[in-house]
């Protein structure tokens, strides 16, 4: 009885840690291929959408904000309204009208209309030297204090970090900082 309970002990041991080793790995990389191929149409980097949806909600696809911002990319109802009308089908302009809450907790669906409107904000910093930066910042605290925060700037002339610097919400800045570091880390080098 003795050996069986060692046994048993030993074998819960082994499982545990190779749960806990691989579980993470797993966890952080389950929605990889939604996130590249709605990456891809909106010709966003794939790594950078990771890496906001680990800063967002590491990946829980039922969070819901303190905003009522929902799911993955933590999208608004408003933004969810928007992209369903630019879409054209009437059946996600019903969705996204009658609870848009639900229609956002789909993961696809999340990722979709999170990316359309992370490309559809980045269209205002295109090729600017801090054109990443100036997204996140204008995806997590909206485009009116991004321009606060630069205007009487030349912002072909603003470096990411010069931007990152005036960034004067503090949760804004470490939330651009860290999406940054985390993009820049696992970025492919060819």
């Amino acid at each position: 009885m003795k050996r069986y309970l060692i046994s048993c002990g030993l074998i819960i041991a082994v499982v545990s840690i190779a749960g806990a080793y691989f579980f993470p790995s797993y966890w952080i990389h389950r929605y990889d291929e939604l996130i590249a191929r709605q990456a891809r149409i909106y010709r966003l980097d794939e790594q950078l959408v990771w890496s906001l949806i680990y800063e967002e909600t590491y990946f829980r696809a039922w969070k819901i904000g303190a905003a009522d911002e929902v799911g993955l990319m933590q999208v608004t109802p408003v933004v969810a309204r928007d992209w369903a009308r630019e879409t054209g089908f009437r059946e996600f302009e019903r969705q996204a009208s009658e609870n848009a809450a639900e229609f956002l907790k789909d993961p696809e669906r999340n990722i979709q209309v999170g990316c359309w409107y992370l490309e559809r904000t980045r269209e205002q910093y295109r090729d600017l030297p801090a054109e990443t930066a100036l997204t996140l910042a204008a995806y997590n605290a909206g485009t009116s204090r991004v321009a606060e925060w630069t205007k009487d700037t030349n912002l072909n002339e603003l470096s990411e970090t010069d931007f990152i610097n005036r960034i004067d919400i503090l949760s804004t800045k470490s939330y651009v900082t860290s999406i940054l570091s985390r993009y820049r880390a696992n970025q492919v080098k060819p």
